[in-house]
């Protein structure tokens, strides 16, 4: 995974009034937590463009008063008017210890459905995982020459080396949908996939509980 350097300061003061000088200086409040206790810095609200508006994800190398820290961004906080950054949350993080962080999904492929005249449809440009941070990839490639119309990928059948994918097993990631089905809105589509994915949890678990029938019978024999 790409790297992005960023130098930052100690905060000598956390209270509203120095927050609030703070960006008038156009700098941004943020807290380093994970390590051996939590670290609030700042740094120019520049510094941190790359690392915002772009697609890819990113380890980061903080360097606060020169001291070196690894870690991952968590959590950021923008004006409602403005869209300027209010505030960073970051994860230290270490070689020996999993990592949770977001990582793009990257679409590759001539799918048979669109060649037919199915729609693509992305559910998911991103997916949570876990893994060591030399194991962590600049993204998720997932191909779909395979997906015919009314035909998707969802979690479960994605598979990578060395990582655990976090989102629910059911979601959908990726589908091949009919012009029909790609005109629906948003909100449609997503209550139509919420009560697909309910009704195969629900026989997911009808099945692991015949399968307990099963074996308390054969027990019982």
């Amino acid at each position: 995974m790409e790297r992005i350097e960023i130098k930052a300061e100690k905060r000598k003061e956390t209270g509203k009034k120095a927050t609030k000088q703070l960006r008038k200086e156009e700098k941004v409040p943020c807290v380093l937590y994970g390590g051996k206790g939590n670290l609030h810095f700042t740094a120019e609200e520049k510094a941190f463009k790359k690392l915002i508006y772009t697609p890819k994800a990113f380890l980061v190398d903080l360097f606060i008063d020169g001291e070196e820290h690894k870690a991952v961004m968590q959590d950021i906080s923008f004006h409602p008017v403005t869209d300027r950054i209010l505030h960073i949350d970051f994860k230290e993080i270490f070689d020996d210890k999993k990592v949770d962080i977001s990582i793009p999904v990257h679409i590759v492929g001539d799918s048979a459905g669109i060649k037919a005249g199915g729609k693509l449809r992305m559910r998911r440009r991103t997916l949570r995982v876990r893994a060591l941070p030399k194991d962590l990839p600049d993204f998720l490639e997932v191909d779909i020459t395979p997906l015919n119309i009314g035909q998707s990928f969802k979690v479960r059948d994605l598979h990578y080396d060395n990582l655990e994918i976090l989102d629910p097993a059911q979601a959908m990631v990726v589908g091949v949908v009919s012009s029909r089905l790609a005109k629906l809105s948003v909100e449609e589509l997503a209550a139509q996939e919420a009560a697909e994915e309910a009704a195969a949890e629900a026989a997911a678990e009808a099945e692991a509980a015949g399968e307990g029938e099963e074996k308390k019978e054969e027990a019982s024999e």
